[in-house]
């Protein structure tokens, strides 16, 4: 069986469309006009006009010549034009599905930037901007990728950097072992670990495939033990981390162990972005969502920055990201793993006077 383009399909089907109907009037009136035209002369005979008696055959033989030659000419000129119209209007409707083509060709070939033009069909219109946005969203996906491999061989030269070199001099003799040297290799290859640990994890969490248990649990004792686990690391010259809540906290639907590393990330970031003052934990509860907000009086983040906390390796203080050994994949993992449990995170921060996060969990 032959296949058909659906400009083709399109411009046939309209034919068939006008074909039918010319048959069908053609048909119809082939069989009731001359009858009709019959019934006529003679309710014009029964008032007296008995000359159309006379002429009743030639005026019905006329009446069916002129009826045929009308038909052929009416069924001509409307073919005509149905095939005119019904190829103007295939060709409209198939113009806005060749661009689509178009674009997707230019997709295939790499270029994310080309845009489906628009359509005065509502329903192709519709379509384009379906597509348009699905090419703006594959645009981001691109562009976020390049970013993050640029960012990861940047991430991945400094420790690597490191350890060859000290591996090079350790081999041509120019510098002898000792355990300080050794504890540096050992921290850059633990750093090396941790940046690996922290991409599993986030790509696992974008992806969804990373395990979330809801349930109700009472979240005050997690508090108190993580507070109680950070002041065992703090010395008398860091900043002082206290937790400030009323009484008995309501209980949340949520994943304990992925609330813990939540906050332990927060607490964590708080801790190395401040070196004197107070780390507070603060809880409290708007309508269904009990809220927990970590506060620091550290370095705190621009008004600029505040949009891109959340990104992959962003750091606020990147010349002193290497001495604060942070992988900046904690502040990504921290939304998603919040976003997976129904919640939501904000951040509040002033330049030079510290910064608030703070998240939510619904009760339960």
């Amino acid at each position: 069986m032959a296949k058909f383009n659906l400009r083709t399909r399109l411009f046939f089907s309209h034919l068939l469309v006008m074909v039918v109907g010319l048959g069908s009037f053609t048909l119809i009136a082939r069989y009731f006009s001359p009858r009709f035209f019959v019934l006529r002369l003679e309710q014009l005979e029964q008032r007296g006009f008995l000359t159309i008696r006379l002429a009743r055959t030639y005026l019905v033989e006329g009446f069916e010549s002129a009826w045929n030659r009308s038909t052929i000419w009416s069924f001509v000129v409307g073919s005509s034009a149905s095939g005119v119209v019904s190829y103007w209007a295939s060709r409209r409707i198939i113009k806005p599905l060749q661009n689509i083509t178009e674009i997707t060709e230019k997709f295939a070939e790499g270029n994310l930037q080309a845009r489906v033009p628009s359509s005065e069909i509502a329903e192709l219109q519709k379509l384009s901007n379906s597509f348009n946005r699905m090419a703006q969203s594959l645009e981001g996906v691109e562009q976020r990728r390049r970013e993050l491999i640029g960012d990861l061989t940047h991430e991945l030269r400094t420790p690597l950097t490191v350890v060859r070199g000290y591996l090079e001099e350790l081999a041509d003799g120019s510098i002898d072992g000792s355990p300080e040297l050794y504890l540096r290799l050992v921290k850059e290859t633990r750093r090396l670990e941790r940046l690996a640990n922290d991409l599993q994890e986030i790509s696992k969490a974008e992806a969804g495939y990373l395990p979330i248990q809801l349930k109700p649990f009472n979240l005050l004792p997690l508090l108190e033990s993580l507070v109680e686990r950070f002041k065992d690391q703090l010395l008398n010259d860091n900043p002082v981390l206290v937790l400030e809540t009323e009484g008995e906290l309501p209980r949340v639907i949520a994943d304990s162990d992925r609330t813990e590393q939540i906050l332990v990330n927060l607490i964590g970031n708080a801790i190395r972005y401040t070196e004197e003052g107070q780390i507070t934990l603060t809880t409290w509860q708007t309508g269904d969502r009990l809220w927990v907000a970590v506060t620091d009086t550290g370095i705190g983040i621009s008004e600029a920055d505040l949009p891109y906390v959340f990104e992959r390796f962003w750091r606020a203080d990147r010349s002193r990201s290497r001495i604060r050994s942070g992988t900046g994949l904690g502040l990504a993992i921290t939304r998603r793993l919040v976003e997976l449990q129904n919640g939501q995170i904000e951040v509040e921060s002033e330049l030079g006077k510290g910064s608030t996060f703070r998240f939510c969990l619904p009760l339960a």
